[in-house]
């Protein structure tokens, strides 16, 4: 391993290249992630009922719209100021996403609280409670004391009705779901203590 100061005596192009090396290997790195998923066999499930934003029973299978491919963000709820960060992320990259597959949000609120809340804040994407279900036990997003976890799954709707879940992984601080968290490594001081806000102050004016 390098000393410190064999590092500080790198020159700017040296320190480049090995920044570009490392992008490439982390790049790899998730190729072969993305592949070592897909390796996992793929578990079917049952068409769970959920409760839709119009307060009725609504089946996984109807959450497909038609679709045989389905993406289910799993959602703390209103009270988590980082789930609604990523949220608000796939809010603004839904119409990217139901191109390719339908797409619903989850969380284990009632309708009555996660409706006027998603409507504050503007989200564009189908929603949905599990609220009395064991949807987010079964597919993996809650902890064993009970509470859930966020992150995303995908489902498969074989033509003969049968769903099977496909892949999962779960959201945190520095992930590929989230905007924010790939800029903020970019500053000079990094994310610094940053921790996302349900609002923020007025931002300053440039002068």
């Amino acid at each position: 391993m390098a000393t410190k100061s064999a590092r500080r005596t790198k020159s700017p192009k040296a320190l480049e290249k090995e920044v570009d090396r490392l992008e490439r290997d982390v790049y790899r790195a998730k190729e072969r992630l993305d592949k070592a998923r897909h390796r996992l066999p793929e578990v079917e499930i049952p068409d769970y009922v959920l409760r839709g934003s119009d307060g009725k029973a609504l089946t996984l299978s109807k959450a497909f719209g038609g679709k045989p491919a389905l993406v289910v963000v799993f959602n703390m709820g209103v009270r988590c100021p980082m789930c609604t960060t990523w949220a608000d992320g796939f809010s603004g990259v839904a119409h990217h996403l139901e191109d390719r597959a339908a797409l619903l949000v989850v969380s284990p609120d009632a309708v009555k609280v996660q409706r006027p809340f998603a409507k504050k804040r503007g989200w564009r994407f189908a929603m949905a409670s599990t609220a009395g279900s064991t949807f987010y036990k079964d597919t993996g997003f809650e902890s064993d004391d009970g509470r859930p976890w966020p992150g995303v799954a995908t489902f498969y709707r074989e033509a003969d009705g049968r769903i099977f879940r496909v892949a999962k992984t779960a959201f945190g601080p520095g992930d590929d779901f989230s905007p924010v968290y790939g800029v903020l490594p970019l500053l000079r001081e990094g994310q610094n203590g940053w921790w996302p806000k349900f609002t923020y102050g007025r931002r300053a004016r440039a002068k």
